[in-house]
């Protein structure tokens, strides 16, 4: 940022120096004609947020203190980031937020409006609010796609969970577009629908992708359909064009909190979807990333980019080139958020193949930590951080696209627990929409 502002600032007297020549030929009535100065369009930069538990691993609504920081790099391996008397404590908001270049949406924890945020200067600010209109949600608990740069779709099953209800927000200024509620009904034999189920929008065909199930009964207990469900939507009518039943998995990651807290879907360089699910198999759950290709509305039959998963996929992160940096878990070495128990790999789209991240020649150890999104991508560097958790504590990783080397960054200090990378736009000027 400095090496920015020096360039800026020897650029800016370079014109002022050819500003002043040029009042001297015009005093000597010069015929050149001067060219108009292009204004300097400065340079997207960026930062990341950390967010952290206090005392032990977290997980969604959990009730450990959270506390989030800037900071400019992950790199320096010297470096240890220390929370205590610089984090912002997040009370009256939920960690669980929609991300967008320098700003988050979420419902906060009142439960009674949508808000838009943002961390500037390590004190947060709320840019601004809208109450709700006819649809109400409940923090934490919505999933939502974006349909432009500032429209913004909520979606969510409503307070009795037998209807689906979405809201479109105007993010610049936070009005809400239209509401309203999906024409999907509850399967026979069944009472609710999954809390807020999972939702993205597909560029290159313009359809909306709900994916969702019915259940009976509540809580842990409660009964699911064997398989959940594709709905197809216009999101100019909102109306539901396909409901397709998936014949390759039992059941989508992130089907209460949506993706909230951790990434669960992707599109590749040709706009193919990516989903994480998972089946029981031998009474474990076991992740499998499946694909929509282009054009098509239900998975591609027998296709799983990930099939030697030893238990969920917590989050996956495209990385561009047919490559996603994938967290999952090994279910014969525990399932709690506290086991050091989940793992980093790179996983080849086209070859089917997951291979787990090394450092040093060695496999890196397992992590703690489940509930979280703890790896990032900056296309801008080509390089994807990761955060691992251990009884060596905890260690920013940083994976070179280009090379597939690994190397360390920086550590967090003890006492507290990765939950969160974000890799978040800066301000470059002092004022927020």
């Amino acid at each position: 940022m400095k090496k920015y502002l020096l360039s800026f600032a020897v650029l800016m007297m370079g014109m002022a120096l050819t500003t002043a020549c040029s009042s001297d030929d015009d005093d000597e009535q010069s015929t050149v004609n001067p060219q108009p100065v292009q204004p300097v369009q400065p340079a997207e930069t960026y930062h990341y947020d950390l967010t952290v538990t206090v005392g032990k691993h977290g997980g969604m609504a959990s009730s450990e203190t959270h506390l989030t920081m800037s900071v400019d790099s992950l790199t320096n391996p010297g470096q240890t980031v220390n929370f205590e008397g610089n984090g912002i404590e997040i009370t009256d908001y939920t960690i669980e937020n929609i991300y967008d270049k320098k700003y988050m949406y979420q419902v906060p924890v009142s439960g009674d409006r949508f808000v838009k945020l943002q961390i500037k200067n390590n004190q947060l600010k709320v840019v601004r609010e809208r109450p709700f209109a006819t649809n109400t949600y409940t923090s934490r608990k919505y999933t939502h796609a974006w349909l432009s740069d500032n429209t913004l779709l909520v979606m969510a099953a409503n307070g009795d969970a037998n209807k689906i209800i979405w809201t479109k927000l105007n993010t610049d200024n936070m009005t809400i577009v239209s509401e309203g509620e999906l024409s999907l009904g509850l399967a026979d034999g069944y009472e609710t629908f999954t809390t807020s189920g999972l939702l993205t929008y597909r560029q290159s065909d313009k359809k909306l992708f709900y994916f969702y199930y019915c259940k009976k009964g509540s809580g842990r207990k409660a009964t699911k359909e064997p398989h959940f469900h594709v709905a197809v939507v216009n999101p100019q009518t909102m109306a539901v064009e396909k409901d397709i039943v998936n014949k390759e998995a039992s059941e989508m990651q992130g089907s209460a909190y949506g993706e909230l807290m951790q990434n669960f879907m992707f599109f590749d360089d040709n706009d193919n979807l990516y989903l994480s699910a998972f089946s029981t198999v031998d009474g474990k759950n076991i992740g499998r990333l499946l694909r929509i290709k282009k054009g098509e509305y239900d998975f591609e039959a027998g296709y799983n980019a990930f099939p030697d998963a030893k238990g969920k996929i917590v989050s996956v992160v495209y990385i561009g080139s047919n490559k996603v940096l994938a967290y999952s878990g090994d279910a014969e070495a525990g399932t709690s958020i506290q086991d050091q128990a989940y793992y980093y790999s790179i996983v080849d789209l086209s070859t089917k193949t997951a291979s787990p991240l090394q450092y040093n020649g060695s496999s890196l150890p397992y992590s703690a930590g489940s509930f979280s999104q703890r790896s990032v991508y900056n296309a801008n560097e080509k390089k994807a951080y990761f955060g691992v958790s251990n009884a060596d504590g905890e260690t920013v990783y940083v994976y070179d696209v280009a090379t597939g080397s690994v190397k360390k960054g920086l550590s967090i200090a003890p006492g507290y627990y990765f939950d969160q990378i974000r890799l978040v736009q800066n301000d470059t000027d002092n004022t927020a929409n």
